[in-house]
């Protein structure tokens, strides 16, 4: 059976060859034709790229197993049952701090496609909390703030929490700590994307700053980039990320 490091050896070879892009039928007008061949060049090379990033990865990325610090035998050996008394407990919420809800909120509904879940004002204290994540439109109760709307909220897996300290959007001297600097500490978030190279392709053309780029690095398939506060968002796909760790 061929395997993935010479089969995308061989792809890669015959897709950087000159003519190796086939030329299909298509009834249509030359327009048309044009199009549709414009179109199926583009597909082909993207699969072409795909195919290439697994076949780099395979030789690049992962480097020798046998001088982990920690073993996988030793670390599952630490991970003990999962608890009775845990069996309702779910990862809910991740908090950072922002300079301007203005600017946060479009970003992430925007631009990443999040829903505002609910928004909790705390006027005593002079704060207010975001909080966002993928949820259906259509499944979020009615009332940003009702109390069902806010129950619902704390239920869901995986959302952001945004704290906005009153006053911080007018403080030229605020910036919050994205954790990528000394001293390092909280690194970024992930969301997963069908599609690397066409999300961010997105992101470029409406202006978002990039830690890292598809093709940069040798993480190839993978990119970071920053919210208006600078935190870092890695974008991926889980199946790229699957070949980057175990590519045949």
């Amino acid at each position: 059976m061929e395997t993935l490091k010479f089969k995308a050896k061989r792809l890669y070879s015959l897709g950087q060859r000159p003519g190796a892009v086939e030329k299909e039928d298509y009834i249509g007008s030359e327009e048309e034709e044009e199009e549709h061949n414009h179109k199926t060049k583009q597909e082909r090379y993207r699969k072409r790229k795909n195919i290439f990033i697994q076949y780099y990865i395979y030789f690049t990325n992962m480097g020798d197993q046998s001088i982990l610090p920690v073993s996988n035998e030793e670390i599952l050996s630490l991970c003990a049952p999962k608890p009775t008394e845990t069996e309702e407990f779910i990862m809910q919420q991740t908090m950072y701090r922002i300079k301007d809800p203005r600017k946060s909120v479009p970003f992430y509904t925007q631009v990443l496609g999040m829903q505002l879940l609910t928004k909790l004002d705390f006027p005593s204290m002079k704060f207010s909390l975001y909080f966002l994540g993928y949820e259906e439109p259509t499944s979020l109760p009615e009332g940003l703030t009702s109390k069902e709307r806010v129950s619902w909220t704390f239920g869901r897996k995986a959302t952001i929490e945004l704290t906005h300290n009153w006053g911080t959007e007018n403080d030229d001297n605020y910036k919050p700590h994205n954790g990528n600097q000394d001293p390092k500490g909280f690194g970024h978030i992930g969301v997963m994307v069908p599609d690397v190279y066409k999300a961010c392709e997105r992101f470029e053309k409406l202006g978002v700053n990039f830690v890292k780029k598809p093709d940069d690095g040798k993480m190839k398939g993978i990119a970071f980039i920053t919210d208006p506060d600078g935190y870092w968002i890695e974008i991926f796909n889980n199946k790229i990320v699957a070949e980057i760790v175990n590519p045949v």
